[in-house]
């Protein structure tokens, strides 16, 4: 397998890495909770931008904000992600909107890594991707299926698209409705990380789904996503209980 690194992180080896999202709504918020995920020490930070209303309406607010979040994460990995709407976030933008944000994020290399979601338009897409790589940001490209764990097939061809688009780590979250949804996403991961290079993220959501996030490694999931006080997905555990699991089924 290939491996990926953002700043001083690599996916792909080792034990599943372990980001918190930061989901402050203002930017007191955002720089508060900044300083208690980065005391918990994890891999990774995801700044998920879409609960920041205000800077994504003022893009030099944004910036702002970014460089003062810098300041205070130090040397620790941020994630930069816009969750769209239909996708789970919690604010509308018009398609244009989004494409544009993300095209800020990457441009004023507001992170490490940015989030771009697969389903929009293709050609646009690709562009933001070649962008990313040429301002060396990692692409994280997504879907999420708050409704239900698509056909494994379909997972499958998701995934594979995503690294044909160029993007360094497919993700792939969905909502299980019994345990053979779970065995299935389990099932899809390992098919694919057996066929391609990158490194995968994929996870089940809710409390059905909480086996997918601690068994990475087993399967080919390569991060997972662990809370310091707010949550932002169903199922997620706390940082202390996902490292301890990690670590309890880690294959040395």
């Amino acid at each position: 397998m290939a491996t990926v690194k953002i700043r001083n992180i690599v996916l792909g080896e080792g034990l599943p890495k372990i980001a918190v999202p930061n989901v402050g709504e203002n930017e007191d918020e955002i720089l508060a909770s900044a300083k208690e995920i980065t005391a918990a020490k994890p891999d990774l930070m995801e700044w998920r931008i879409d609960y920041y209303t205000d800077g994504i309406k003022d893009n030099d607010q944004l910036i702002s904000t970014a460089k003062k979040l810098r300041e205070v994460v130090g040397e620790l990995p941020i994630l930069v992600t816009f969750r769209t709407k239909n996708e789970g976030g919690v604010l509308g933008l018009s398609e244009g909107g989004y494409l544009d944000l993300v095209e800020t994020v990457i441009e004023n290399r507001l992170g490490d890594a940015v989030d771009i979601e697969l389903f929009h338009d293709e050609k646009r897409v690709q562009e933001l991707v070649s962008d990313a790589h040429r301002y060396n940001v990692v692409v994280i490209m997504s879907n999420h299926d708050f409704e239900k764990v698509p056909a494994k097939d379909v997972i499958e061809f998701r995934l594979k698209k995503m690294a044909e688009m160029g993007a360094d780590v497919p993700k792939l979250a969905c909502m299980p409705h019994s345990a053979g949804d779970v065995l299935t996403l389990l099932e899809a991961t390992n098919e694919v990380n057996n066929e391609i290079p990158n490194p995968l993220i994929t996870m089940a959501m809710g409390d059905i789904g909480k086996v997918t996030r601690v068994a990475g490694q087993t399967f080919g999931s390569n991060l997972s996503f662990g809370a310091v006080g707010k949550t932002s997905a169903p199922g997620q555990l706390s940082i202390d209980d996902l490292r301890n699991a990690e670590k309890y089924l880690e294959i040395k």
